[in-house]
């Protein structure tokens, strides 16, 4: 494992070194969000459309607009999102404080009416893919960007109707959700590690 791949954080706790330790919000993300394993419902549809935003664009971009994201999309409740007009998306393409991506937009509000009638759920897909690996990445530059797993978990949520959606962006959204834990080696969260925290 390279030097670069975990940091002593200013609290003495290893971390993955992309955490940092100077942004707050960053470090909150790594420690009880990112790899943590959670099926509410609410949860899940932020991270699928964090997702849908990051397509094409870096992941601090799109980190950096979470609080405007959840204001726009009322606080990822998925039967509000569901219930937004076309008016609505008019209004959030002219909201400078979110990515201003008509089709992203619209697939967020699409995604939110599949995951209200979707059989299998999105939990219980979530569920079937789970990474049952006890041994943690040895390293940041050894994360795939997807893996066979999340090809399969993508192609399921494309018959069922879900955009934006490919193996990438669903890979991405398995290691927020914590189907897949990807902390590295070293880091205090990692599932090799002692005292790795469990809790959202």
């Amino acid at each position: 494992m390279s030097n670069d791949d975990v940091n002593i954080g200013k609290d003495g706790k290893p971390r993955c070194a992309w955490a940092g330790d100077g942004d707050i919000a960053y470090v909150r993300y790594h420690d009880h969000v990112w790899g943590t394993r959670t099926y509410d419902p609410s949860a899940m549809f932020e991270a699928l459309t964090l997702g849908v935003f990051e397509a094409g664009l870096s992941w601090s971009v799109v980190f950096g607009k979470r609080d405007s994201f959840r204001r726009a999309f009322r606080c990822f409740d998925i039967a509000q999102v569901a219930a937004m007009t076309e008016q609505d998306v008019d209004r959030l393409v002219q909201d400078a404080s979110i990515i201003r991506n008509r089709s992203k937009i619209q697939a967020t509000v699409d995604n939110a009416r599949i995951m209200m009638s979707a059989s299998p759920s999105l939990a219980h897909l979530a569920k079937s893919y789970e990474s049952n690996r006890k041994r943690a990445p040895r390293s940041i530059a050894s994360l795939p960007a997807s893996t066979p797993l999340a090809e399969a978990f993508a192609k399921q949520l494309k018959s069922q109707g879900y955009r934006f959606v490919g193996p990438t962006s669903v890979y991405a959204f398995m290691q927020n959700v914590g189907v897949v834990n990807d902390h590295v080696h070293g880091c205090f969260r990692a599932t090799d590690y002692p005292s790795a925290v469990r809790s959202r």
